[in-house]
């Protein structure tokens, strides 16, 4: 394809099924191309991810079908095993080098990172000479026509400037103070408030049940 093509808009489960397939490709290639059960369990790691997901096999396929009709990912069948396995195309539909493709990779897996969070987590992917590659890499990132990666406005007190990838719909520059946590925690907190505000609730029915039949006593 041309460098004149435009970026597929591409939803959060696209975004990390894509992602856990260029990181696997890279750190397990003995094991590349993946088993929908492998891939599932790469996208749901603990580590290396931000955010944490729990996606089941059915949304990782639902994923993989639209990520095929993009022409993102394709099955390969063989090896003397019938099991179908998925492989990724990114570097087949853009003109990208191995090096673009490890920082496009890690934006896709962990979100906006500054060059040296990037360079320090690239390690598995592309060896990067120095923290000067990674940013010489960044900038040729955003200034290709489409630009793949766009450098976010940089927050008071912040030395460094962070980047994310031009694949979402919109680019979210989260709120790093947050902690990353189970979605779990928020309902039981929810939860728990909920009860402490039915518990409220209960009481002042109860007084306002006593209040009438006082009035009309």
């Amino acid at each position: 394809m041309s460098n004149s093509q435009t970026l597929p808009v591409l939803n959060a489960e696209e975004i990390r099924v894509l992602g856990a397939l260029m990181e696997k490709s890279k750190t397990t290639p003995d094991y590349y191309p993946m088993t929908l059960n492998a891939l599932t369990a790469a996208c749901n790691q603990k580590t290396s991810r931000k955010p944490v997901v729990a996606y089941d096999e059915e949304t990782v396929v639902m994923t993989l079908d639209s990520l095929k009709k993009k022409g993102l990912i394709s099955t390969a069948t063989g090896g003397g095993s019938r099991t179908v396995k998925y492989k990724h195309n990114f570097a087949i539909v853009f003109p990208v080098v191995p090096q673009e493709v490890a920082l496009i990779c890690l934006l896709f897996l962990r979100g906006p990172q500054t060059p040296g969070e990037l360079n320090t987590n690239s390690g598995r992917l592309y060896e990067f000479e120095s923290i000067e590659d990674v940013q010489q890499t960044l900038e040729k990132l955003t200034t290709e026509e489409p630009a793949y990666v766009v450098q976010l406005p940089k927050r008071a007190g912040q030395k460094e400037a962070r980047y994310a990838h031009l694949f979402a719909d919109v680019v979210l520059d989260e709120d790093d103070d947050l902690p990353e946590e189970p979605a779990r925690k928020s309902v039981g907190e929810l939860e728990a408030r909920l009860a402490i505000v039915e518990d409220e609730l209960s009481e002042l029915k109860a007084a306002f049940d006593k209040l009438i039949k006082e009035l009309m006593g």
